[in-house]
């Protein structure tokens, strides 16, 4: 299966004496943070395309997602982790360990705190662990839009005097302000070296399971508080067709035939609505026709299921 990538060199084409000139850097960036900090936005703002789902519910994202980035001569793998909380089933368990491998793994960490939320639980549970760590990361402060100047100031001098920051980052993920500061930062932070990926790609996630998360945004959309976390969406069919679309047939597992009946909706109508917003999306993502069909199965406590974890790239154990 081809892997998303820009379709196009992201960077020009250099001489042979410049490339001699300027050394290339490459390394991971971790992003990690609370559940709802803005994680995945961000990461979709610093590649310059989505690849990471988005919705208002909290622990949408569940495995760790790279995310590739171009900066002068430095290519940036960034890593989009769950989010931190205290976990209570095997399912956040596992997620919470993903985004603390990703951090342990990185190069460099963002930690990134919802400057209008402050410091809650979440947030102070992850500060202490990363002083237990013993490595200092990059504060950002995300969705300083939402926040008066004199709260963001102080929330930034209040984090500061933890002392465990090499930098100090006051952003919007959503707008964009202070996200290329960011990124400039960490393209001069990361370690020579020479890149890791081709110049063109975005992701190293297959395609198929990058449509299956689109469905389950869609999913998380449109059901809002009816249905519980407990579903999940598989890709089980890719075709590539000869006039350049894609057939592409997906199952949307769920632990009650209540919930079925939740996601099909009466008359279907629910299904086609999910179907519709997800194939029009996997269409801008794509850039080609997509032909989406999807089904809707019962696979009861499929979140204790060892396979399901090993497709999520969690470890099951933990």
């Amino acid at each position: 299966m081809p892997r998303l990538s820009t379709g196009q060199s992201s960077t020009q084409p250099k001489t042979v004496d410049e490339a001699q000139a300027t050394p290339t850097r490459c390394g991971h960036v971790a992003l990690i943070g609370a559940p709802n900090a803005g994680k995945s936005t961000l990461l979709n703002r610093l590649v310059g395309r989505k690849l990471s789902i988005v919705t208002p519910k909290p622990q949408t994202t569940r495995t760790r997602l790279l995310g590739i980035a171009i900066e002068g001569p430095t290519q940036i793998i960034y890593v989009d982790t769950p989010g931190i909380f205290a976990p209570r089933r095997r399912l956040d368990r596992a997620m919470v360990a993903a985004a603390w491998s990703g951090a342990a793994d990185a190069d460099q960490t963002v930690f990134l705190v919802d400057a209008a939320r402050g410091v809650d639980r979440d947030t102070r549970r992850i500060l202490d662990r990363l002083a237990e760590r013993g490595r200092k990361s990059i504060l950002a402060l995300n969705k300083i839009d939402l926040v008066r100047r004199e709260s963001l100031l102080g929330l930034a001098d209040q984090l500061s005097r933890e002392g465990r920051f090499d930098s100090v980052f006051m952003i919007s993920a959503c707008t964009g302000d202070g996200v290329e500061d960011l990124k400039r930062y960490l393209a001069g932070a990361l370690p020579q070296g020479p890149w890791l990926f081709p110049e063109d790609l975005l992701s190293d996630m297959p395609e198929r399971v990058i449509a299956a998360e689109v469905t389950r945004e869609q999913v998380f959309l449109q059901l809002h508080d009816e249905l519980p976390y407990g579903s999940t969406v598989e890709t089980e069919r890719w075709e590539d067709k000869k006039d350049g679309s894609a057939r592409i047939e997906q199952v949307i597992f769920v632990q009650r035939p209540s919930q079925r009946a939740i996601v099909l909706g009466e008359g279907g109508q629910r299904i086609k609505a999910i179907g519709a917003r997800a194939r029009a999306e996997l269409e801008r993502m794509l850039e080609r026709r997509v032909h989406l069909f999807l089904f809707v199965k019962v696979r009861e406590n499929w979140v204790e299921d060892r396979e399901r974890y090993a497709a999520l790239g969690l470890d099951y154990d933990v």
